[in-house]
């Protein structure tokens, strides 16, 4: 494989903790309505503790909260990788206890009742552009410009859902002990361990 060839496949943009924290802290600026803040942060807490891909997280009901909303079952026709020859039809996620609390509260207070677990502003289900715009406009609010490969920064709006996404693996192999690209592997639920390798080996060297 050429340099050129790796690097379209290595994760290039990602947040670090901190940075995930002042997105988490800037969706209750002003700018945003009351009624979306716990939300928009309920929606970047789910994804940046689960590593859910944006089209999986749209799909998510209510229902598949699971133990007073510390688990959560994805069947196989919400997953974009799941379920294949080594892989069960569904999979239980456990949450981490600031989420669930988190998730807790969002569904005591949310403003529409609807089965989806994340409805817009105009739907019973927000949309996956709807995900990423309010994501950019919350990146926008914080400040927040990501890391990219080559040791840059870039700007707020290079903040996506997949950007998210490739945070988990940067936290779970930089700030956190013990997680091998194995356990990136099991929780972003890639289809083989070599997509893994591919994608995020780089980041055991940041």
């Amino acid at each position: 494989m050429s340099q050129s060839e790796d690097s379209n496949i290595r994760a290039k943009v990602w947040l670090e903790p901190d940075q995930v924290e002042q997105l988490r802290t800037a969706c209750y600026d002003d700018q945003f309505a009351g009624y979306l803040q716990q939300r928009n942060e309920a929606i970047i807490a789910l994804m940046y503790d689960t590593g859910l891909r944006v089209g999986e997280l749209i799909q998510v009901d209510v229902d598949m909260l699971r133990d007073g909303n510390s688990d959560l079952y994805l069947p196989g026709h919400v997953q974009k990788d799941y379920p294949n020859d080594n892989s069960p039809n569904a999979v239980t996620i456990d949450l981490a206890g600031e989420v669930a609390r988190l998730l807790s509260s969002y569904l005591t207070n949310r403003w529409k009742d609807t089965e989806a677990l994340f409805p817009s502003r105009k739907a019973d289900r927000i949309t996956t552009q709807g995900v990423r715009y309010m994501l950019g406009d919350v990146a926008e609010a914080a400040g927040v410009k990501p890391w990219n490969v080559d040791g840059s920064q870039g700007e707020p709006s290079d903040v996506t859902p997949h950007a998210l996404r490739h945070s988990v693996a940067y936290r779970m192999l930089n700030a956190e002990e013990g997680n091998t690209l194995y356990d990136v592997r099991n929780r972003l639920r890639h289809r083989s361990i070599q997509t893994t390798e591919r994608v995020y080996d780089h980041f055991r060297r940041v």
